[in-house]
């Protein structure tokens, strides 16, 4: 409608009139004007549309073959479209400017692809009425952007080191000699045994960490998003790769790197901490089970004789006098004797302590203790505090004037050791003390009462928190990087909107959905959902799969894998470490011979054929040195999917915005402590989790490794934001186990759409923003009311500082 939106009805056909008569009465000159009468331009609102027609018609017929013979007449007819509709061209201000502020604030705080910026920039120019420029010339937009950005970084991270603390980088990608390992190496190499000793080896490792003299200074203004990539490819890539980028680049590189290895240092010590006590403490409850199980056959024995002398003794056909001589008489007094004996030994108490399992293990613990207590520094909150003064407390007893016992802070003693430890309230045994500290700091550990940093794993989880002055200083380019607005009520409306629409749709379809129903558990509604029924595949599907099978043909994983590179041409994503060219021939061979080596777990040696000279063992090892790479395999599985989503089958499947994330067990054969146990799982075992992302065409987009069997749903969003393919992921869906209320909020946040696939909601809560609006069924359901006022950042002063944090 442009600026004739608020014209009247009597000239409802006056814009597109005049453009025709514009467009006749400026096409050159050499033609005859023809010129819209005045009854046709009055004419009234139900005729616009055969009015239309003939204008359209007689300009077509007189003028439209001779348009192009003025040359600004295009461009003066393009100028007038854009004044009338309020558009606006790409170099006019401030838009350029917008768009150029819009797309740094984006490629500095997120550091997207290029093809997500320009898809992204696409959108902005659109939604803001700004005309399409060239691909090209938004390409080298987003280029000049993303290079001016990179730059900065390396500059902000590498410019601030002194000439000493640049001279201690570089020295850490430098070999002694050619065939023995870099400084690098060794410090990116963790501990691999939850002992004494790989505790002794990590805490030489992160004091060698900080020795360096850079991790401890923090980096401000940097985002820790981009920081944390610049780390995680410098953990990754050879020493030889790190030590051929120029400056900034290289040292940025290292200091990235040498702040991660430092979190991950604390995170190695203190992950190894928590298996020892676990191994402690859980073993000696597993010891004494299995000593109590093989004694059971004692018992019940002892308890069956005592069992029958206690019936005697109640029986009332016998009298008083009658009842001690009637007993002896039955049963052996040498025999009940040792019942009771048996009984005594076996029978716990409801507080058992635990001196008996404990016996032998202090001296363990003493090896690692003093150096772990001067080597971390822990912090804490407030209710961490008397765990933070019993440590400080351990850590003067080995000092040259240590305390006495008696002045020692009890209040970290539970009630189970209190006896062990305390006499009268005087502190009497320095081994049961330490026991009891380190289990109290264990516990606060997994509350995160007590921390470290910096780390990833046992961090202040506050420290992500932004302070209200910070917070300011970010709004802006925060909600304008993620596509919100800064007014929390006008969001708060939107949701409010869609929440009570699907309250409404879901209450009105309940009744007439026989998959769901409302039971009341506890004296409140649940929602219970009906299992679905298992189905047989029909025949017609086995005789499918069968001819499918017999057509498969049968090839060599050799040949498919030389046949794909043939197809894509994906090994030529795999670039030297000195990003140089190469005149070796046959590269894509011994490329492919290399992945097919590490894919198989079979090393090189059966693929070595001196006769050829792509697959010779020299080079073979070259390539496997100088050209797999993390950031290579990326770009080569990304041309796989882009590849792949080319096909018209894969189409068919989907347009490549759907995901589904799953994780697949494993165990670990090899010693490490970044593998855990699951009693479900591989309960005599250690293994990990592999976390992979499908989309709807069936190809694998990214995947990440889980110690352990953790809980899938924290690792979902990393599977998603850092996957380096074209597929631009809208709507993600896993199982019960990736599920999280928190996990949806982010969801919304980052523009995805999470649809779980739950096994059961009888356990789930389910939130509603008017505590007062009616949905019918669902009342009593959706009974939790969200708090607006912390939504909104209006957080009283007493809230406590965990729930103001979760809701922040």
């Amino acid at each position: 409608m442009g600026r004739h939106a608020g014209r009247s009805h009597t000239r409802p056909g006056w814009p597109v009139a005049r453009r025709w008569s514009t467009l006749v009465g400026q096409s050159g000159g050499s033609c005859r004007p023809w010129k819209v009468p005045r009854a046709l331009i009055r004419t009234d609102l139900s005729q616009w549309n055969l009015s239309h027609s003939i204008l359209a018609h007689r300009a077509t017929t007189y003028t439209l073959d001779r348009y192009l013979e003025r040359e600004d007449t295009k461009w003066e007819h393009a100028r007038e479209i854009c004044q009338d509709y309020g558009y606006h061209d790409f170099h006019d201000q401030p838009w350029h400017f917008r768009l150029i502020r819009w797309l740094y604030a984006r490629a500095w705080f997120s550091n997207e692809r290029p093809f997500v910026l320009f898809e992204h920039a696409m959108a902005w120019l659109m939604q803001h009425k700004v005309l399409l420029p060239g691909p090209t010339t938004l390409e080298r937009l987003i280029g000049t952007i993303q290079e001016r950005s990179t730059t900065r970084l390396w500059q902000m991270i590498g410019g601030s080191l002194t000439p000493t603390q640049q001279q201690h980088l570089d020295d850490l990608v430098r070999a002694p000699t050619p065939n023995r390992q870099s400084p690098l190496d060794r410090l990116r190499k963790p501990p691999t045994t939850p002992t004494a000793v790989g505790m002794l080896a990590g805490l030489q490792r992160l004091k060698a960490i900080r020795d360096l003299g850079i991790a401890a200074h923090p980096i401000p203004m940097v985002p820790a998003g981009r920081l944390k990539t610049l780390a995680r490819y410098a953990m990754g890539a050879r020493a030889q790769a790190i030590a051929a980028l120029q400056n900034p680049r290289r040292l940025a590189t290292l200091r990235a790197c040498a702040m991660q290895l430092e979190a991950s240092a604390h995170d190695d010590v203190l992950d190894i901490f928590n298996q020892i006590i676990n191994a402690l403490f859980l073993s000696n409850e597993t010891q004494k089970q299995k000593a109590r199980t093989r004694s059971l056959s004692d018992l019940d024995a002892a308890a069956m004789q005592l069992q029958a002398v206690c019936q005697m003794l109640l029986d009332q056909q016998y009298a008083d006098s009658e009842v001690r001589p009637r007993i002896f008489h039955d049963h052996d007094p040498a025999h009940i004797a040792a019942a009771i004996a048996t009984v005594r030994n076996l029978v716990q108490p409801k507080h058992e302590p635990f001196e008996a399992q404990l016996d032998g293990t202090y001296p363990h613990l003493r090896r690692f203790l003093p150096t772990l207590l001067e080597t971390i520094n822990f912090d804490g909150t407030l209710s961490g505090k008397p765990v933070l003064a019993a440590l400080q407390f351990l850590r003067a007893l080995d000092a040259p004037n240590p305390p006495k016992l008696h002045h020692a802070p009890t209040e970290v003693v539970g009630a189970r050791w209190r006896r062990l430890v305390l006499d009268s309230g005087q502190v009497v045994d320095r081994q049961f003390y330490t026991f009891a500290v380190l289990e109290r700091l264990h516990q606060s550990l997994d509350r995160r009462e007590v921390f470290v940093s910096p780390s990833e794993r046992w961090g202040d989880p506050r420290a992500m928190l932004l302070k209200p002055d910070a917070w300011e200083s970010v709004r802006t380019h925060i909600c304008r990087t993620l596509g919100r607005l800064r007014d929390p009520h006008a969001e708060l409306a939107l949701l409010g909107t869609q929440l009570d629409e699907a309250y409404a749709e879901t209450a009105k379809n309940l009744p007439e959905n026989p998959g769901v129903r409302i039971e009341k558990i506890n004296d409140h509604d649940r929602p219970i959902i009906t299992g679905l029924d298992k189905l047989d595949d029909p025949l017609t599907l086995k005789q499918l799969r069968s001819e499918i099978q017999a057509r498969m043909p049968r090839a060599d994983l050799p040949e498919i894998l030389l046949e794909i590179n043939a197809m894509t041409g994906f090994a030529d994503e795999f670039t030297h470490l000195s990003e140089g060219g190469t005149r070796a021939t046959d590269l894509s061979l011994s490329i492919c011979a290399v992945l097919l080596a590490e894919a198989c777990n079979i090393g090189l040696e059966p693929l070595v054929n001196q006769s050829n000279p792509a697959l010779t063992r020299e080079r073979l090892a070259w390539v496997q040195q100088n050209y797999i790479r993390p950031e290579t395999l990326t770009r080569a599985n990304a041309r796989l999917v882009a590849a792949q989503a080319t096909i018209p089958i894969a189409q068919a499947w989907g347009g490549g915005e759907v995901a589904s994330v799953d994780g697949l067990r494993f165990v670990v054969p090899v010693r490490t402590i970044n593998a855990g146990g699951s009693p479900k799982h591989f309960p005599r075992q250690r293994g990990v989790t592999w976390y992979n992302g499908i989309s709807d065409q069936n190809m694998g987009f990214n995947a990440i490794v889980i110690p352990g069997a953790l809980r899938d749903a924290p690792y979902l969003l990393n599977v998603l934001l850092e996957q380096q393919t074209h597929l631009q992921i809208k709507e993600v869906m896993t199982d019960t186990a990736g599920y999280s209320d928190i996990v949806f909020g982010l969801f919304w946040l980052l523009g995805y759409q999470f649809s779980p696939r739950l096994a059961d909601l009888k356990d789930m809560r389910f939130w509603r923003l008017d505590p007062k609006a009616d949905y019918g069924l669902l009342n009593d359901v959706g009974r939790h009311t969200i708090s607006t006022k912390i939504c909104n950042g209006q957080i009283p002063s007493a809230l406590p500082m965990g729930l103001s944090s979760r809701c922040v």
